[in-house]
C-alpha cells in the first residue's frame, strides 16, 4: 500500500490525519517540523507527502525545493487559504492544495486522487510464491491458479496492499462488503479462514486480539 509522509507540526492536526490514513489503509510516518521531514526522506521512500506550509525552522516551500527532485508528489496542508496563496502553493510545484480547516473525508478524496494520477497505486503484488494481479483479479500460488471468490480476491487485496498493518474488520467488513459494518463478523471470519487455507497462508494472516487481521512478513 502506498505508504505517506505527514509534516505537520500541530499534533493534533497529525493524530487525526494519521489515525483517518491508517484506518485506510495507508501506512504513515510524522515529522513535526521541516528539518526532521528533509531527514526522514534522505532514509526513506515515501508516495505521497502531506506538507503543511508555516513549520518551525525549514518551511513548507523550503522543504518542497528538495523532494521535487525525488518526483514524490505533495500535498499542501496550511490554513494559507487565499486564492494567491493556492496559486503559488500549486506553481511551487505542490500537486495539490488542501486550506485549512478541511474535512477529513475530502482530504481523503484527494490523497487517493494524486496516488491515482502519479501511479502510485500498484496493479500486481507479488508476495513470496503468490501473485496477485489486481486488473485481471488473477491469483497464482508456485506459477498455478488460485481460484477465489470475488469476495475472497477483495479482501486479499486489501490484506496484500496493507501488509504489516493491523486491519480493524470494521474497516475490511466496509472495503469488501461495501454495507455498514453492524457488529456480525462470522462472514469476514468465515472468508479470512478459506484464505488460509487456499493460500497455505495460516501463519501468515494473523488474527489481532480486539481490531481484526494482518498480513504479516
Amino acid at each position: 500500500m502506498s505508504s505517506i509522509l505527514i509534516v505537520e507540526d500541530d499534533d493534533s492536526i497529525t493524530e487525526l490525519i494519521q489515525m483517518n490514513l491508517s484506518k485506510e489503509g495507508y501506512p504513515c510516518t510524522c515529522a513535526h517540523d521541516g528539518t526532521e521531514g528533509a531527514r526522514l526522506l534522505e532514509k526513506e521512500h515515501f508516495d505521497l507527502i502531506l506538507l503543511d506550509i508555516m513549520l518551525p525552522g525549514m518551511d513548507g516551500y523550503t522543504l518542497l525545493e528538495q523532494i521535487k527532485p525525488t518526483g514524490t508528489p505533495v500535498i499542501f496542508l496550511t490554513a494559507k487559504g487565499s486564492v494567491e496563496d493556492r496559486i503559488r502553493g500549486l506553481r511551487a510545484g505542490a500537486d495539490d492544495y488542501l486550506a485549512k480547516p478541511f474535512q477529513i473525508g475530502e482530504l481523503l478524496a484527494r490523497v487517493e486522487a494524486v496516488l491515482r494520477r502519479t501511479g502510485g497505486k500498484e496493479d500486481k503484488l507479488i508476495l513470496w510464491d503468490v501473485s496477485i494481479d489486481l486488473d485481471s483479479r488473477q491469483v497464482t500460488k508456485d506459477g498455478c491458479p488460485v481460484i477465489l471468490t470475488a469476495k475472497e480476491f477483495d479482501l486479499l487485496a486489501q490484506l496484500a496492499q496493507n501488509r504489516n498493518v493491523a486491519l480493524h474488520r470494521e474497516t475490511l467488513y466496509k472495503k469488501v462488503w461495501k454495507e455498514p459494518f453492524l457488529g456480525e463478523t462470522r462472514t469476514l471470519d468465515a472468508h479470512i479462514q478459506r484464505l488460509r487455507k487456499k493460500l497455505n497462508w495460516e501463519d501468515r494472516i494473523k488474527t489481532i486480539f480486539r481490531i481484526g487481521y494482518r498480513l504479516e512478513g
